[in-house]
């Protein structure tokens, strides 16, 4: 459907402007009058000629936030469903959002419930946020499960800035150190390589073997970038095969240094994802269904749908989960004894606030860790190339006094 931009004025005189995404201008006119506003300007709006990547959306996990925020104030005031949806598609600064939003609006007028219409839209709402708000509308609590779902989508934002930041030190340092390497084997090392042959000594061992690098490299720099895109392209997709994600994942979870943050970070996932459908009113084998599909890694989840098979037969949940290593003791224990004392829920929320802590103190300590083996390879790699370039003239610094 077309959006029509418009203005118009209220009773008071005030200006007002927005916009519509419905059929034809006269369904502009006709709403702006029906709120007793006096119609100034209605134009439909330019095509929007923004290219995106693939698969993305443009609306962003703050986006949700503020939006799932905002519906819950609108819907605890008591404002109809229709109402809500219309003012917060109309006044959404992120143009994506605003489709969505009066897109589901529309669904909704309808005669489709707001669950369905939502999940229209998989690449904004997850099965998670469907879920939930279905739960939400069958119990009559539709505020209460958008707050705690903006408050779940809040805290995972958070968890995932917290593992981001930490990776993208040591990932930008090694990728500009091996940027630094080509450049000083291709460019600099040429430069003294001629300068010692009009020497004519005979060179020490080490600039020697970084002279040879460097030749070899010079020589073969297109079949290096081929293994390099060859590489990576590979591992894309073996990623993409069920048995190489979960190789992968598997190294990634018992991985020195990194996989005790990966850990961590899994059982706070689970934990808040878990707590949040329990607390809203989702039955515990459709909440285990979807958070396996949404825990990320394929160890887990294999381990979840073990945990979902073994409940379905009538079993505790501490049981079967503690044979996935990944979950500590500890955890198991305490969903234990959420399960005996029949508050689950509020035992998982306690685990996944303890465990954002855990992520907090698991981040520093990786990083304690990565510093000094990250300036240990520099000191390495990019100061034994310039040592070994300059031992020569060293050398030959000492035979002339």
């Amino acid at each position: 459907m077309p959006i029509f931009l418009w203005e118009a004025k209220t009773r008071s005189g005030e200006t007002k402007s927005g916009e519509m995404d419905v059929a034809s201008a006269e369904i502009v006119n006709q709403r702006l009058r029906a709120q007793n506003m006096q119609v100034g300007k209605v134009k439909k709006k330019p095509m929007d000629l923004n290219i995106r990547m693939p698969g993305s959306t443009g609306i962003t996990s703050k986006d949700l936030v503020v939006f799932t925020r905002q519906f819950a104030t609108m819907i605890d005031a008591g404002l109809p469903l229709v109402q809500c949806l219309e003012i917060l598609g109309t006044g959404a600064e992120n143009p994506e959002l605003r489709k969505v939003l009066l897109d589901v609006r529309s669904g909704v007028e309808s005669g489709g419930t707001l669950a369905e219409s939502l999940g229209k839209h998989p690449k904004v709402f997850d099965r998670l946020f469907v879920n939930l708000v279905a739960a939400g509308e069958a119990g009559g609590v539709l505020d209460t499960v958008l707050n705690r779902l903006a408050q779940y989508i809040d805290k995972s934002m958070k968890l995932v800035k917290q593992v981001k930041s930490a990776m993208v030190y040591p990932v930008l340092v090694l990728v500009v150190s091996f940027i630094v390497t080509i450049v000083l084997l291709v460019f600099v090392i040429p430069v003294f390589q001629k300068m010692f042959q009009d020497f004519g000594s005979a060179l020490p061992a080490p600039t020697q073997l970084v002279v040879d690098l460097s030749e070899f490299t010079r020589a073969n720099i297109v079949w290096l970038v081929l293994i390099v895109v060859g590489v990576v392209v590979g591992i894309s997709t073996a990623l993409k095969n069920p048995k190489g994600k979960r190789l992968f994942d598997k190294g990634i979870l018992y991985a020195p240094i990194i996989g005790p943050l990966v850990q961590k970070v899994a059982v706070a996932k689970f934990t808040r994802t878990f707590g949040t459908m329990l607390q809203s009113g989702v039955p515990i084998l459709e909440a285990l269904e979807i958070v396996a599909k949404t825990a990320g890694n394929a160890v887990v989840e294999e381990g979840l749908r073990h945990v979902k098979a073994q409940i379905s037969e009538g079993k505790t949940m501490a049981q079967p989960l503690s044979e996935i290593p990944v979950f500590p003791a500890m955890v198991v224990q305490m969903i234990s004894v959420g399960e005996q004392s029949g508050a689950l829920d509020t035992m998982l929320t306690k685990i996944a606030d303890f465990y954002d802590d855990e992520v907090d103190s698991a981040v520093g300590t990786m990083m304690g860790m990565l510093e000094p083996l990250i300036m240990a390879f520099l000191a390495v790699v990019l100061g034994g190339l310039v040592i070994a370039m300059y031992l020569p003239v060293f050398s030959m610094a000492g035979s002339v006094q």
